[in-house]
């Protein structure tokens, strides 16, 4: 079982920052994916960002929507994953959830991943 717990959402204007963490507990992978998504107000769970890690390898996933702007990073002394947001825009508003899997290869798809946090309220004023 792995919990997981995010951090950092708020409130900010359009073409400010923030960054998220997502702290990791519970059992550990060998090599998996931590992941980050994001739902709006009736809209679907997308995905925002990935990162697997396997033998000192690390590779990073974006959605286009966020390429360029968002970057995701982990602290492996603190078993932590963060989503550094800049030049934030009001569609990015939303609901931010880390994901976990174990495993695997790259997948953009909710359903892939076995454990979730709580989310994060992000809010982009224009």
């Amino acid at each position: 079982q792995v919990q997981l717990v995010e951090s950092g959402g708020g409130l900010v204007q359009a073409g400010d920052s923030l960054r998220l963490s997502c702290a990791a507990s519970g059992r550990t992978f060998s090599s998996y994916f931590m992941g980050w998504f994001r739902q709006a107000p009736g809209k679907e769970r997308e995905f925002v960002s990935s990162m697997m890690w396997s033998n000192g390898r690390t590779n990073t996933y974006y959605a286009d929507s966020v390429k360029g702007r968002f970057t995701i990073s982990r602290d492996n002394a603190k078993n932590t994953v963060y989503l550094q947001m800049n030049s934030l825009k009001p569609e990015d508003t939303a609901v931010y959830y880390c994901a976990a899997r174990s495993g695997g290869t790259y997948d953009a798809r909710p359903s892939a991943y076995d454990y979730w946090g709580q989310g994060t309220q992000v809010t982009v004023s224009s």
